[in-house]
């Protein structure tokens, strides 16, 4: 099952350092909320809808 996270625009893949991060500049609570791993309301998620600007044309 993915996380929130995995379909978030926010959260990006560094290749060099070949693993994902979320791209926002968190506090110091949403960023431990982060790290724990319960981020289920996440008031930044922005959903990675990659087909959207397609149905619009």
């Amino acid at each position: 099952m993915a996380s929130q996270c995995d379909m978030c625009t926010n959260y990006v893949y560094d290749e060099i350092e070949d693993y994902y991060y979320c791209n926002v500049n968190l506090d110091e609570d949403d960023m431990y909320r982060f790290m724990k791993g319960s981020m289920d309301s996440c008031s930044y998620f922005t959903l990675d809808d990659e087909y959207s600007i397609a149905r619009k044309q």
